[in-house]
């Protein structure tokens, strides 16, 4: 992982997601996803280019299930992004970059 892109878990979660004061992109992901292994560089990418306008992290569904049940993960890869603690949108599945950045913009102000 990037040293811009976060390690979400059970434990920090509340804290670094849902009471952040920016908005924040949280891939849903597994060590032996294929395509979750596919969008990884691009989320470490967005994390990068959107240093200071949001958190960007990932979140293990193999080692954090409550937090992937709390928000109904069935398929990964999935996205969420958050905004004042809440989720505002969401991507399942490998998706271009493109597609990525435009949800992000969307919470970004």
């Amino acid at each position: 992982m990037s040293q811009n892109t976060l390690e979400f878990n059970d434990t920090n979660f509340e804290q670094e997601v849902i009471q952040s004061d920016v908005p924040v992109l949280v891939d849903f992901w597994a060590e032996w996803c294929g395509p979750c292994k596919v969008i990884g560089p691009i989320v470490e990418e967005i994390a990068t280019e959107y240093k200071g306008k949001a958190k960007v992290g990932k979140l293990n569904v193999d080692l954090n299930r409550n937090i992937a049940m709390q928000y109904g993960i069935r398929g990964i890869p999935t996205l969420l992004t958050f905004n004042n603690g809440t989720v505002s949108d969401q991507i399942v599945g490998a998706v271009s970059k493109n597609n990525i950045t435009k949800m992000l913009d969307r919470v970004i102000k």
